[in-house]
């Protein structure tokens, strides 16, 4: 037997007890702690890829603008410059028109946000432990 195995038998419950109650303790700060580091880690690196979404949203626009007054500059070569303009804008909306009604179906399935299968699983869990209990009690 080790020496450490001896000092412990050699202990009272309650000395034991009150020794595993503060390890668990210092344990469970010890795994929030690292959990709380990893997060903020995680937090400054999706802080940072959203910025970037950010600028390649902006250069999108900037490049979208481009793209318009190209399209209205060729179409200038066949037709008034208004109606080449009206033209482009036309199918900018009914392309506007298409994404709105895309998303509005998307977000419709997506209500009510309320998780089903963690709901489903947590009663399951309920349901288990009170058959449990039950069982304990006969």
């Amino acid at each position: 037997m080790s020496p450490a195995q001896s000092e412990l038998r050699e202990r009272s419950t309650s000395e034991l007890l009150k020794q595993l109650s503060h390890q668990t303790t210092t344990l469970v700060s010890q795994e929030i702690e690292l959990a709380k580091a990893e997060l903020e880690e995680k937090g400054k690196r999706a802080g940072l890829g959203a910025g970037m979404f950010g600028g390649a949203g902006l250069f999108g626009v900037l490049a979208l603008g481009a793209l318009t007054a190209c399209l209205i500059a060729a179409l200038d070569t066949a037709m008034e410059l208004w109606l080449a303009a009206l033209i482009v804008a036309v199918a900018y909306a009914a392309v506007a028109g298409v994404l709105a009604l895309l998303g509005r179906n998307k977000v419709q399935e997506a209500t009510p946000p309320v998780p089903e299968q963690a709901k489903e699983s947590v009663k399951e869990d309920l349901e288990w432990a009170k058959t449990r209990a039950r069982s304990g009690r006969t």
